[in-house]
């Protein structure tokens, strides 16, 4: 599809084909990030993550090259569409999900790969070790479950609804502010290709810090802290004057990086949310979201024309009301990936124990030290 916009005869036409682009790229992303998710051990999830969240900020500034290097439209859309041609052919050397094979009844096709990436890792006796029996039986609960799950499921018990109605918002709330940022460019009276460029340079840096953060602290205080961040940057670069042209476009790159951050995180951590039984469908759903953000995004955008202050407003705003809502997630730093619901259900409770004996502890303790006041 972006080859044919390249050839596009109308603007109609091309508006067609970049939506088919749009579509297709989203399912290439949440597919390859299920795979990454499944496939690679808990120890480094999180490095692998960030770095393909790194060469997405790389394509973004190669980008920045390109359309400065290229300056026919056509050109250009041809020579970021053809790599998807390589891309589409290495594609089919991908190990599919032995999580999703399994619950799915696959267990031969799951077993076959599981040889396959444990003799690539060295682990040839392993290998040898695994049957059809020893996968079925592992997996036996899992499958049962997985054959009558539903969109609706992600809604019909406490804990995953909560999941999924935060979730849903705070990837709302993040593109949306996202998206809003990014078709503003030109607003900021800079050159339009070095402010790319500079929108690309600063994820670097913010990327680095999420990395660090979501290792040693956790996904749910970098969600948060980096989207309540953002917005309260896009809320003060509303109110700087249009002739502080420099201070605002520093307040913006700073507010994409904090954005990029929540958005790094946001792939990490609703997929470490989500069982491996509605994974996909969960994160499809909060995907979908997303996409709606960013179409709210210009149309939000257009409201600057009557009152210059409401876009970075609105936008700030839910980035923050966003970030308080990612306090609420279960944090999932070195938890072993749920594989149904109910995993999900007996973690949220067990959390939810674990808070209320904290509360009960503060009383008690208080009422301790006065007793030994009075003792004194």
């Amino acid at each position: 599809s972006g080859t044919c916009g390249a050839f596009s005869t109308s603007f109609p036409l091309f508006c067609f084909w970049r939506f088919l682009s749009g579509v297709a790229v989203s399912g290439v992303i949440l597919n390859s990030f299920s795979l990454k998710v499944e496939w690679i051990p808990t120890r480094v999830r999180t490095p692998m993550t960030m770095i393909s969240n790194f060469l997405y900020t790389c394509g973004q500034l190669l980008l920045a090259g390109l359309a400065y290097a290229i300056q026919d439209w056509r050109w250009l859309q041809l020579t970021v569409s053809l790599p998807f041609f390589i891309f589409f052919l290495y594609a089919w050397w991908f190990a599919e999900s032995a999580r999703w094979l399994i619950v799915n009844s696959k267990t031969d096709v799951a077993l076959k790969q599981l040889k396959k990436v444990a003799r690539m890792n060295g682990k040839a006796a392993e290998a040898d070790k695994l049957t059809v029996e020893i996968l079925n039986a592992y997996m036996e609960n899992d499958q049962t479950d997985a054959k009558n799950q539903r969109v609706l499921d992600l809604f019909r018990t406490p804990v995953i609804r909560k999941i999924a109605c935060c979730t849903m918002f705070v990837w709302f709330s993040t593109s949306f502010a996202y998206y809003g940022l990014a078709i503003d460019l030109q607003g900021f009276g800079v050159n339009i290709y070095l402010i790319q460029l500079i929108f690309g340079a600063v994820d670097i840096p913010a990327k680095i810090v999420a990395f660090l953060t979501l290792n040693l602290i956790g996904r749910r205080f970098t969600q948060s802290s980096s989207l309540i961040l953002a917005g309260s940057t896009l809320l003060a670069n509303a109110f700087i004057p249009k002739e502080m042209q420099a201070v605002r476009t520093a307040f913006a790159a700073f507010g994409k990086a904090f954005l990029s951050a929540a958005f790094s995180c946001c792939y990490l951590h609703a997929g470490e949310l989500y069982p491996t039984v509605v994974r996909q469908t969960g994160m499809g759903l909060v995907s979908t979201m997303a996409r709606f953000g960013a179409m709210m995004a210009p149309i939000i955008r257009m409201s600057g024309d009557y009152i210059s202050i409401l876009p970075h407003t609105i936008y700030g705003g839910m980035a923050v009301a966003a970030g308080i809502t990612a306090a609420f997630l279960l944090e999932t730093r070195n938890v072993a990936l749920p594989e149904t619901i109910e995993d999900v259900e007996k973690r949220g409770k067990k959390r939810t124990k674990e808070t209320e004996a904290e509360k009960e502890e503060v009383p008690l303790q208080e009422a301790h030290v006065s007793l030994m006041k009075q003792t004194v």
